[in-house]
């Protein structure tokens, strides 16, 4: 340990009543004859946390001239149909050569929980609330040095702690296929952005399902990558070990060409450090682009887990709609076979532990033990807001719920995240074996289609009510880090809400395509396939 002074200076304000109640935290004591010893090395330790305290923070410079902020404004209602805007901006490379890269002439939209510099980040929330973004995030930058158009910021879902879409401060986000029920969450208004054509792509976040399960609802193709092939820099974080960003786009080669473009470590996320560098990423849209038979699969293996068909609130009928998908790979050549995975089912017990308490300890410490930049000023809110009944009033049932679960296993099951930790290691391998003999797995996304959205009075049961069972095939892989894409195969009526029983009305039903670490590829191809051969709308 360093120190570099025992001698305090005069007039601190480290008493030893302010020692003791350090130890009354710790619940222990210091002997009577020690304790002036201990009261200066802390008083010192005090005198140098309040100078860097002091330092001004160092955040990386936005090339503001190249790539200018424009028009930043919120919609009315009536211009924003769905509620899937947060906010809309403009902004673009303004070099030379901006026409000429990989998404040159592309719409984007990001998740609003992705820093953009001077544009308001609400994170669909108002536990913390007047928050503007000092820096852009690796994607921000990557987008634009690729020609990409930033048009705006979709609405996220509170705090990214909603797998439905009633839960944003501001309002619902609508269905693109039926009003009345949920986008999907908690990238609820890129999954509707995207599926209404009003952008071309988006970037969503995942930690439990985030970008599959709106990418689901809405019927468009959503991936949640390798674990840290995309950097996580300047986002919002909900928990490390879960946080991945993803593409969201109409088709399969839409997603890969967006991947292509922001994948790749930056060197200042540590989730991103065992990715490639940029340079070395595969053309994931380029290696689409040149298969000569994009529907031929011949001598590609695929396993179909059979837990995931064993959920106890799966809808007969998605399973049956994911029975007819997988057919259809064996037309195309595959050989499709189906495989068990007993821990899968316990995946998202595993996951709930590491999501509620791991949560909890970001909310509250911040980036502990974390390489890269914090973002200090949003950690702030959340810790002003935490200590305040008015911010505490104003949030979300399973915020709530995480900081209460995350305080008492703190306190009742100190080593809960410890072993979940290593559980989530056990979970790896099972699918890590199973991806020895098969070059991809498969799963429904979700148990059922669409929710209606609840009511305006709903209880705290009743909202989470309607995403009981949502997360038990997605959640699983954010903690093992495996690549899946997820993709629409099918529609089918929905069975309650408002358009129960109404003649032409049908939700998308969707299919998760896993495979293994940074092996993106097999993925695409395989997705790409079924995705050529089959026309999802009609099935």
């Amino acid at each position: 340990m360093s120190v570099f002074s025992v001698d305090p200076k005069a007039g601190s304000k480290v008493t030893t009543e302010v020692l003791n109640n350090v130890c009354g935290g710790l619940g222990v004591k210091i002997k009577d004859e020690e304790q002036e010893d201990y009261r200066k090395l802390l008083a010192v330790f005090d005198e140098s946390a309040q100078e860097l305290m002091d330092m001004p923070d160092y955040v990386p410079e936005t090339d503001l001239n190249r790539f200018p902020r424009n028009d930043v404004h919120e919609l009315s209602k009536e211009d924003n149909t769905h509620g899937a805007w947060a906010w809309r901006c403009s902004i673009k490379d303004t070099s030379p050569n901006s026409n000429t890269g990989l998404l040159a002439s592309k719409t984007v939209a990001l998740k609003d929980m992705i820093s953009v510099k001077d544009v308001p980040m609400l994170m669909g929330t108002e536990f913390v609330s007047g928050y503007t973004p000092d820096l852009d995030a690796t994607v921000v930058t990557r987008i634009l040095e690729a020609g990409g158009h930033i048009t705006g910021k979709a609405v996220c879902e509170n705090l990214c702690h909603s797998a439905t879409s009633h839960s944003s401060a501001s309002g619902r986000v609508e269905n693109p296929h039926a009003k009345g029920y949920s986008a999907g969450g908690s990238s609820s208004g890129s999954g509707v952005l995207v599926s209404l054509g009003e952008i071309d792509m988006s970037i969503g976040a995942d930690q439990g399902g985030s970008v599959r399960i709106p990418a689901t609802n809405c019927g468009i193709v959503g991936l949640k990558p390798t674990f840290g092939l995309i950097p996580y820099t300047g986002c919002g974080s909900n928990e490390a070990t879960n946080d991945h960003l993803g593409p969201m786009t109409r088709t399969v080669l839409d997603n890969a060409l967006l991947l292509q473009a922001i994948a790749g470590t930056d060197n200042i996320d540590d989730r991103s450090f065992a990715a490639p560098s940029p340079a070395n990423i595969p053309k994931y849209h380029d290696i689409l682009r040149s298969i000569n038979n994009p529907q031929g699969l011949s001598g590609v293996r695929i396993g179909v887990i059979k837990e995931s068909l064993a959920l106890p609130v799966l809808d007969p009928r998605v399973k049956e709609c994911f029975l007819a998908a997988v057919e259809s790979f064996r037309k195309l050549g595959a050989t499709v076979e189906e495989v068990s995975i007993p821990i899968h089912a316990k995946g998202s017990t595993i996951w709930t532990a590491v999501s509620k308490v791991g949560g909890y300890l970001t909310k509250v410490h911040g980036n502990t033990g974390r390489r890269g930049h914090a973002m200090h000023e949003l950690n702030s809110l959340f810790l002003e807001a935490l200590h305040t009944q008015e911010k505490w009033e104003k949030a979300y049932v399973s915020s709530k719920n995480i900081y209460l679960n995350g305080a008492y296993a703190s306190a009742q099951y100190p080593a809960l995240l410890a072993k979940a930790t290593n559980l989530s290691r056990q979970l790896r391998d099972a699918y890590d074996t199973a991806l020895q003999k098969y070059d991809v797995l498969l799963t429904p996304t979700l148990p059922y289609v669409a929710t209606s959205h609840c009511e305006d009075d709903a209880t705290p049961l009743e909202q989470i009510k309607k995403q009981v069972g949502l997360t038990s095939n997605t959640c699983q892989f954010n903690q093992t880090g495996h690549p899946v894409l997820a993709m629409p195969i099918g529609m089918l009526p929905p069975l309650e809400g408002p358009a129960a029983g109404k003649e032409g009305v049908k939700l998308p039903v969707g299919m998760q395509v896993v495979g293994k670490w940074w092996d993106e590829e097999a993925v695409f191809r395989v997705g790409y396939a079924w995705e050529s051969g089959n026309d999802w709308k009609e099935m």
